[in-house]
């Protein structure tokens, strides 16, 4: 009798320690979690920052956190931006969605594609808006390749913002 609760016990710990780790639909997003810093430019100009990928919520969910800086000629002129976007699975537990917020009021919700060695959120994009894509390129040597496009068309795209980070923290 004692040995039948052993191993009962051992089996529900088994099962409790496997619902706690990440599951393989998070698997396209490994080389891309942990703490990032780059530099990059576009069309606020010469800047830096830093970047982050962390699961949170028992592995549901993938936030991202983002600070970047853009110097200007003078302190009146320096742009700050600070966002923070969450990627989350659809009904058939596919991460393909993913919402994002920033400290300048814009809300984007982006659809997200992998071919190989990227990551592309595409914005869906209701009416007259244009269409933003955030691309994420794996690099070599712990090295990613970030760019933000804009599109009137959905076709077309032009680069406002482009940047090569270096993995500070692997997570």
């Amino acid at each position: 009798m004692k040995m039948r609760y052993l191993i009962i016990g051992m089996l529900l710990s088994l099962v409790t320690i496997s619902y706690g780790q990440k599951s393989d639909k998070w698997s396209k997003w490994d080389w891309l979690t942990g703490e990032w810093e780059g530099e990059g430019s576009g069309i606020p100009g010469e800047g830096s920052g830093v970047f982050s990928f962390a699961f949170d919520l028992e592995n549901n969910i993938l936030v991202r956190k983002s600070h970047s800086e853009y110097p200007g000629e003078n302190i009146k002129s320096r742009t700050i931006h600070d966002d923070l976007m969450i990627v989350y699975p659809d009904q058939t537990g596919i991460p393909s969605k993913a919402i994002y917020f920033d400290n300048e009021g814009h809300t984007i919700n982006y659809n997200i594609t992998y071919p190989e060695s990227s990551i592309i959120l595409t914005s869906e994009s209701p009416g007259q808006k244009p269409v933003l894509r955030l691309v994420y390129t794996k690099l070599e040597d712990e090295n990613v390749y970030t760019r933000f496009e804009m599109s009137r068309d959905g076709v077309n795209f032009m680069t406002y913002v482009e940047g090569k980070s270096k993995r500070v923290i692997k997570k």
